[in-house]
């Protein structure tokens, strides 16, 4: 095992951090050898690999699509984009198995196209067609497949979550859950009962927070009090702050504390500090005009774009195209059909 330097529970993480991640994102998260970049500023972006870049823009131009199918009235119900923090489950995939258990939110469009690259699928449960991940009954935000879980209830996933994660420990021990919640679910009990008995049975939990700075339309500021950092403090329980947009940087930074809370049944708290650029769902957005234009200075698409425009541009027009595509299709199928089980 890679040596790494880990604070005592509770106390931040940023440094020391000498594991390594793969920066092709692919076979081996263990390769990179530049596993010391600091996550927790925003530096400039590394190039990617084209796995990496395809899945981004994939997540990117999928979610694009919904917003033009709703603005057409192709849609029903509701959803809640991702545009921006796509970058967030392209991190964390290589570090996750298919033996893990992952908890998404109802902004988790980019969480299921991370953990199985089903475009077709995810829009057809949307759309309610054929050939939908769980017949069209879930929508946008209640997907169910495989060890893949998706709430739009706040706070709901975490109980579950240390639940599922003392199922891996009888019985696959090395197997971890993840979890993903935004900021606003630190405002629900639910969260800290959780974490209490996560720390109390040193469940293998890895909780992702998305922290975009808004609740819906309520600013951080005004619905928390103290900091992530010191909630997970108030239980011993270990946190990372990643403020860095570059995929390469925030996996190399992670592998090693990914590997602990699998080795170590160790929880652990990532706050991702990431910027939704999109509305919250469709077109409500209460944000400033200036608060808009600061999320789009860390949109990643844009970053990336100037810093590689060659890569980026070779592969934008092929993965828009194909999702139009696919687009194409899922509308011409046929309603889906409830089959009394999900995919």
């Amino acid at each position: 095992m890679t040596d790494v330097s880990v604070e005592t529970p509770g106390t931040n993480t940023n440094t020391n951090t000498n594991g390594d991640a793969s920066a092709d994102g692919n076979e081996n998260p263990d390769a990179n050898p530049d596993a010391n970049a600091d996550v927790t500023a925003i530096g400039p972006l590394s190039e990617l690999a084209d796995d990496d870049l395809e899945l981004l823009l994939l997540i990117r131009h999928f979610e694009r699509k919904l917003l033009d199918l709703f603005g057409q009235g192709e849609l029903n119900g509701t959803t809640h984009t991702c545009l921006g923090q796509e970058y967030v489950p392209v991190s964390l995939r290589p570090l996750l198995e298919d033996r893990d258990f992952v908890f998404s939110n109802h902004r988790g469009h980019g969480h299921y196209l991370s953990r199985f690259r089903d475009p077709a699928g995810l829009l057809a449960e949307i759309m309610g067609r054929e050939g939908a991940v769980c017949s069209g009954v879930g929508g946008s935000q209640h997907i169910l497949r495989d060890r893949y879980l998706s709430t739009g209830v706040q706070g709901q996933s975490l109980p579950v979550a240390v639940g599922a994660g003392l199922h891996q420990l009888r019985t696959d021990p090395g197997a971890l859950v993840c979890a993903f919640i935004g900021d606003g679910t630190w405002g629900e009990g639910a969260v800290y009962e959780a974490l209490n008995m996560a720390q109390l049975w040193r469940v293998p939990l890895l909780v992702a927070v998305e922290h975009n700075g808004i609740a819906q339309s309520t600013p951080a500021e005004a619905n928390m009090a103290g900091t992530i950092e010191g909630r997970a403090a108030a239980f011993g329980i270990r946190y990372q702050r990643v403020a860095s947009l570059d995929v390469n940087a925030v996996r190399a930074g992670l592998a090693p504390l990914v590997r602990e809370v699998r080795e170590q049944r160790s929880p652990l708290v990532v706050e991702f500090v990431t910027h939704r650029i999109g509305p919250h769902s469709k077109g409500d957005d209460t944000r400033t005009r200036e608060q808009l234009a600061h999320a789009r200075e860390h949109d990643w698409y844009r970053l990336y774009g100037a810093a590689f425009p060659e890569h980026f541009e070779s592969w934008d027009g092929k993965v828009r195209a194909e999702v139009d595509e696919i687009a194409r299709d899922v509308a011409g199928r046929p309603p889906a059909v409830w089959s009394g089980s999900c995919a």
